[in-house]
């Protein structure tokens, strides 16, 4: 099982969704399918065509940069946070 932690800008598109939601996967893409199935369109806040993270959505494995390729080891804490920007 995966931990994902979501941006806390979404939670209240979705009622009842946690921050923090176990699911089974093996890459990022596969854990956004599974929380997008358990509430639909979240996928879509967190994604865009052709199969890639929104450009200001981050994804970090381990501490690391990761994208909807990289690998899930069981027990991996996934984090999808908003990116902040500004001038």
């Amino acid at each position: 099982m995966i931990l994902v932690t979501l941006p806390p800008a979404l939670l209240p598109l979705f009622p009842g969704c946690p921050g923090r939601h176990s699911v089974s996967a093996t890459t990022v893409a596969e854990a956004i399918a599974a929380l997008d199935a358990a509430w639909p369109g979240l996928g879509d806040r967190l994604c865009e065509s052709p199969g890639r993270l929104r450009r200001h959505i981050r994804a970090f494995v381990a501490g690391e940069p990761a994208d909807l390729a990289t690998a899930l080891p069981d027990g991996a804490d996934l984090f999808l946070m908003t990116a902040i920007s500004g001038g």
